[in-house]
């Protein structure tokens, strides 16, 4: 009988890390996860509780670990676990960000894209600098190291609540109308969260991959959408300065919409993924991740407080507004 893999996920409560944690569980490994709070971690893993703020890394003194798998984003806790453990760690997997590049307007961008410039100690903190930063402390484990920018990743049980405002909009409104931002050159690029969890369970890859689905049109996405949920209102298009003048955020967060991006961002969800694609990464149809996630939407309530999206009351005072002043509709 061949010796178990150690593997050692930094996290592996959470959403992503949990189900990388399942994957390697499930590939035969001998799973620790290090985490902190009350989450528990799958289940036939080990869970030690640290803090990588006060000393996480005492209990996992004297281990080795073929595997070790972080998706921090905050660098200090990535240069400090490569400090504590690159010595005893056969392989790293990082798992980065799209966000990490310096610039969106290049369509077909791929892993050679200019990065921003690294986070340093006592700045106001930026995701993407930080994950840059991050990738240079796992860098310096050479070829051990294999770096992971993954898209917007989307699936059951999101917590950004994200690709799922579209599901919970469609659904929640039945025959009623849905504000969405107005047509043009919008496309939306997404990855499920266990298609990426299945590519992170890795045999000793090296370099820099996207991670991500494939491009799909806006409102291509939309109608998928509408077609699985049985929505048959009207789509109500609402142009970017008006959004932005009745206070409606870009992208994520409280009274958004999710997904869409200013004009002048266009490779942003328009990425390279044939690196991914060559490294083994499937991607699953664009059809059987909107079922997913439907799913879970209505598990989870359509109607609930969210994380990023309008609530339903909301939507409906914008459509007013909107259709006061001669809106589009579809």
């Amino acid at each position: 009988m061949g010796v178990m893999t150690q593997v050692l996920v930094l996290g592996g409560t959470g959403w992503l890390s949990g189900r990388i944690a399942e994957r390697w569980r499930d590939a035969g490994a001998r799973v620790t996860c290090v985490a902190r709070g009350d989450r528990p971690a799958p289940e036939g893993t080990v869970l030690v509780r640290g803090d990588r703020d006060q000393g996480a890394y005492d209990a996992l003194i004297g281990q080795h670990w073929d595997e070790v798998v972080d998706i921090s984003s905050t660098a200090r806790h990535v240069r400090e676990a490569v400090a504590a453990l690159g010595d005893r760690a056969g392989h790293w997997t990082y798992v980065s960000s799209m966000s990490v590049y310096d610039e969106d307007e290049t369509i077909g961008l791929d892993e050679t894209g200019r990065l921003l410039a690294p986070a340093q100690d006592g700045d106001e903190y930026d995701y993407g600098r930080e994950k840059v930063a991050a990738e240079q402390a796992v860098r310096t484990l050479g070829e051990r190291a294999f770096i992971v920018r993954p898209g917007l990743i989307t699936g059951p049980g999101d917590p950004s609540d994200r690709f799922g405002y579209w599901a919970a909009a469609a659904d929640r409104a039945g025959t009623g109308p849905i504000l969405v931002p107005e047509r043009g050159d919008r496309y939306v690029q997404v990855i499920d969260v266990d298609d990426l969890a299945d590519f992170l369970v890795v045999d000793g890859r090296q370099g820099v991959v996207n991670a991500n689905g494939d491009v799909h049109p806006f409102l291509d996405v939309l109608e998928r959408i509408r077609a699985l949920v049985g929505h048959t209102g009207e789509l109500v298009e609402a142009p970017d300065a008006w959004l932005e003048e009745h206070g409606v955020r870009y992208w994520m967060g409280e009274r958004s919409l999710p997904l869409w991006l200013p004009a002048d961002m266009p490779g942003f969800t328009r990425r390279r993924n044939d690196g991914y694609r060559a490294a083994g990464g499937a991607v699953r149809s664009l059809d059987e991740t909107i079922r997913r996630v439907l799913d879970d939407e209505r598990a989870r309530g359509v109607d609930r407080e969210r994380r990023a999206g309008l609530s339903r009351s909301d939507e409906l005072e914008l459509i007013d507004a909107l259709r006061g002043q001669g809106a589009h509709a579809r």
